[in-house]
């Protein structure tokens, strides 16, 4: 190889080094669940939005920001076994639909229902909680989910609560999810509130079987209030 060549070979590798670092444009970074993985804030926002992308009807966005949070802690500590979360949000009026159940793995609402509070709770709003037996309280925080049995309510879910002096004493209390005639549109209507309960999670008739069987057996249930 001649001197010229070599030459000539130094040149244009040089040209093409210069060329290729002011052409090279860096790749803006992308907002993936990747991306977001270890940024709980980050995180909730982007399933938030996934999810705003494929339901009509959804949470505010300050409770399901709480509810994902307690949900991301409990599933990393095992405590949960499903990729379904169950959000009541007592801020609401019962005769909103302020309970929804929310498919994690595909993004998706499942199901948005009226849902009652305890009668000492409130009338048209939840506005007093209690961990106290016999108070017909509702208790607010994050629940477990446990076993169904069949009552005098009919088909219901039993629930653990997990935080000590706020719903620890959910199971002792028998506070569960079941049905009631009085949660329907038209007891709302005739009556301005929903029928109460003794501080259980009361749903609509025709549709509790089909919510406890998707939530039922270790899935994540909070009950929300801006206190």
């Amino acid at each position: 190889m001649t001197y010229k060549t070599i030459s000539l070979l130094l040149i244009g590798f040089f040209f093409f080094t210069i060329n290729s670092a002011f052409s090279y444009k860096p790749e803006s970074p992308k907002l993936t669940e990747t991306v977001v993985s270890n940024n709980i804030t980050s995180k909730v926002e982007f399933i938030y939005n996934n999810l705003a992308a494929n339901s009509f009807m959804l949470p505010k966005r300050k409770s399901f920001a709480k509810a994902m949070e307690g949900y991301l802690k409990l599933k990393k500590n095992g405590l949960i076994q499903k990729d379904i979360l169950t959000l009541v949000d007592y801020s609401l009026s019962s005769k909103e639909n302020r309970l929804w159940v929310i498919d994690l793995k595909n993004n998706i609402v499942l199901f948005q229902s009226l849902v009652s509070h305890g009668r000492n709770s409130g009338n048209e709003f939840a506005a007093n909680f209690s961990n106290k037996p016999e108070s017909y309280k509702s208790s607010l925080g994050f629940y477990v989910t446990g076993e169904t049995y069949y009552g005098k309510h009919g088909y219901s879910l039993r629930l653990d609560g997990l935080e000590k002096g706020i719903n620890s004493n959910a199971r002792a209390r028998a506070i569960v999810v079941h049905g009631a005639d009085y949660v329907s549109e038209k007891f709302a209507e005739q009556n301005g509130r929903l029928g109460r309960s003794l501080g259980c999670l009361a749903l609509k008739q025709g549709l509790t079987k089909e919510v406890i069987d998707v939530i039922k057996d270790k899935s994540c249930l909070f009950v929300y209030y801006p206190s």
